[in-house]
């Protein structure tokens, strides 16, 4: 009965990882087709990573691990670069929204990352 509520817990931990990587792939997909030519081009690359790292994090695959953490490190040059950008363009206030989206994005990448690579060992 134990084994079996770990192993409820441990698809749920994944279920929400894989859930905050897929609309993190969502929204920068969307983001780079509503601003068009203005975007970055490399937001919908990932984006496409985010979306297969969601997957694969959710089919508990060994390959999610070393994709996890080249998105945290692309993830978090990209969130932080933009945030500096943001804020030094408008202030923190021009652009609040996306500034406050952008540091939910960074402190869930950190949180997320840090606990999917320590639960490295559980994934197949």
């Amino acid at each position: 009965m134990a084994s079996q509520l770990s192993i409820a817990t441990k698809n749920r931990t994944f279920l929400m990882f894989s859930i905050f990587y897929i609309v993190a792939g969502l929204a920068q997909l969307a983001s780079f087709a509503i601003e068009g030519s203005s975007a970055p081009f490399h937001l919908p690359i990932l984006g496409v990573i985010s979306l297969i790292t969601g997957y694969l994090v959710f089919s508990s695959n060994k390959w999610a691990v070393p994709l996890v953490v080249g998105l945290f490190a692309v993830g978090l040059t990209f969130g932080a670069t933009t945030l500096s950008s943001s804020i030094a363009l408008n202030g923190f206030g021009g652009a609040m929204l996306l500034q406050v989206a952008l540091i939910v994005y960074l402190i869930l990448l950190l949180v997320v990352s840090i606990s999917l690579i320590s639960k490295r060992e559980t994934l197949n």
